[in-house]
């Protein structure tokens, strides 16, 4: 088949996140054991299992047409300007929050700033961003790239050290204190420039992020509707916060309306009381697997 869609789907952390955010979105993918070759349910695709530490490389050079990897990973790997972003889609594996690069010092530490690193050494997967960040600050130190466990380096294998985190509570366990944020980081949709100037190929990322996007913004979201008599409705409206204006449809009988809307799933036990005494009834509540603006 010509028309087909190369896109990396980031392995490790991220990997079962990914999956069932594109379930969420009608896009079933099957890993099998020991593949880097995983089926979705589309022909048009092709996924390619891909460290979301390299993705950004694969899609520079025109090996993947596009994938999903971290803004720290685009900056890590030089690609800004050499990749086409497309969209942000912020998940990660402990929250919805961005991920934040932070410089970590034990406790006791002296250092406080920037400054304070010079002639120091600091551990780091991210050695690029480390030392662009610290030129920024004109420090000089030794950086040193760290293949994990990074956080039970210092003090006696590193003076510092600069990791990922959502929490801060790994860090915390481990007796270090934050310094400053050096990088904000969130999940981005990134493409080979070529490949998001080809019209097939394009369209095809487009509706893909459609769908993405809507089964985000569906999560936490429910749908309620109910019954209303027409005089009851501005007061059961008053008591809906909705995403839009609440959905109002004719019902066979003249005197009463349909009443359709959306809103946080954990506001639902709050407001239902409330619509019961404005006189909304027959209210049901029910799951949304995407909301498309």
């Amino acid at each position: 088949m010509d028309n087909v869609l190369k896109l990396g789907i980031p392995a490790g952390s991220l990997q079962e996140a990914t999956a069932d955010l594109f379930r969420k979105a009608g896009y079933k993918i099957t890993f099998a054991s020991r593949s880097y070759y995983p089926t979705v349910d589309d022909p048009e695709i092709h996924c390619t299992l891909i460290r979301a530490q390299e993705m950004a490389r694969y899609v520079r050079d025109g090996s993947l047409d596009c994938g999903l990897t971290g803004f720290d990973w685009v900056v890590e790997n030089g690609a800004e300007g050499h990749v086409t972003e497309l969209a942000e889609l912020v998940f990660s594996k402990v929250s919805r929050r961005p991920v934040r690069w932070v410089l970590a010092v034990p406790n006791d530490s002296p250092v406080r700033e920037p400054k304070d690193l010079q002639g120091k050494r600091i551990a780091t997967e991210v050695v690029n961003i480390t030392r662009n960040w610290l030129a920024s600050h004109g420090v000089t130190a030794q950086v040193e790239f760290s293949w994990g466990a990074t956080e039970v380096k210092p003090p006696k294998l590193a003076d510092a050290i600069v990791e990922v985190t959502e929490t801060g509570s790994s860090l915390k366990a481990n007796n270090l204190r934050i310094v400053c944020d050096i990088l904000t980081s969130t999940t981005r949709f990134i493409a080979n420039p070529a490949a998001a100037a080809d019209p097939w190929k394009r369209e095809k990322m487009d509706d893909l992020i459609l769908m993405l996007k809507g089964a985000m913004a569906a999560e936490g979201k429910v749908g309620l509707m109910m019954n209303v008599r027409k005089g009851d409705v501005e007061r059961v409206i008053g008591v809906l916060p909705a995403l839009q204006k609440p959905t109002l449809s004719a019902l066979s009988d003249p005197e009463w309306v349909d009443v359709m809307t959306i809103l946080d799933e954990n506001t639902v036990r709050h407001i239902v009381p409330r619509l019961k005494a404005a006189g909304a009834c027959g209210i049901v509540e029910f799951p949304l697997s995407k909301v498309i603006d």
